[in-house]
Parts: structure tokens; C-alpha cells; sequence
């Protein structure tokens, strides 16, 4: 299972106070969909690394069993809103849309940037699929 560690993100310097974690979890319908996924994973890291409000995030995936999770953490939702609408993002939801058999998404307040796998297992293990 390969796991990219929490990377803090280039805003993450100058932050402080609390922030808005996000995580989610994917599941794909087949496995033939997982190389293009994981690419875009990768991609996705990279792009919120750059992003504007990202403070830090974390890459978890499980290619054989068609699953993947995110963990971020963020600025403000606003933050959230405008990286999903930017590239490679907006085009890797479009193209994974159909292959997707299950999708999770959980946000909460905390009070550190840097989170935990831990941590965001739990707020996951208590959202309802969507």
C-alpha cells in the first residue's frame, strides 16, 4: 500500500490558527481503472501542494483493491471550493465519474494544519457513502 506522508503545502509556512481538514475515499468499479487513477492521484498531490489555501496533504492508496484516500487540510472551504475547479482536478473528476463505485467525503474543523491518517480513518469510518 503506498503512502505519500503528509506534505506540508507552501502556504503551510506562514499559517497559523485552526483550519478545515478534508479526507475522502474512493472505490473504483474495476481494476483496470487504476493506473489512469493513481496517475491522477499523483497529479492531484502535486497540484495541492502548489494550491492556494492547502496547507499540507497526504496520499493513501491500495491499487489492488481499487481504493484510494485523500487527506488535506485548508485555509477555508473557499479554499476547497476554487482548487476542485482548477486543473488537473476538474478534468480527473469528469474522467473518473463513471468508474466510480463509492466516494466519501468528510470536512471538519481542527486546530492543527498537519493531520493524522488516524484521525481522518475516523471521521471516515463515520460518513455515509455516497
Amino acid at each position: 500500500m503506498p503512502t505519500i506522508p503528509w506534505t506540508p503545502a507552501a502556504e503551510a509556512k506562514s499559517a497559523t490558527g485552526p483550519a478545515l481538514a478534508m479526507a475522502s475515499e474512493f472505490e473504483l468499479t474495476s481494476l483496470r481503472h487504476v493506473p489512469r487513477f493513481f496517475l491522477d492521484s499523483v497529479r492531484i498531490y502535486r497540484q495541492t501542494v502548489r494550491a492556494d489555501g492547502a496547507l499540507g496533504v497526504s496520499l493513501e492508496a491500495h491499487p489492488l483493491r481499487g481504493r484510494f484516500r485523500t487527506l488535506s487540510s485548508w485555509r477555508d472551504r473557499a479554499a476547497i471550493d476554487a482548487f476542485v475547479r482548477t486543473e488537473p482536478h476538474r478534468s480527473a473528476m469528469r474522467r473518473h465519474h463513471a468508474s466510480m463505485k463509492r466516494s466519501k467525503f468528510v470536512f471538519w474543523d481542527t486546530a492543527e494544519p498537519k493531520l493524522s491518517w488516524d484521525e481522518a480513518t475516523r471521521h471516515l469510518a463515520a460518513a455515509a457513502p455516497r
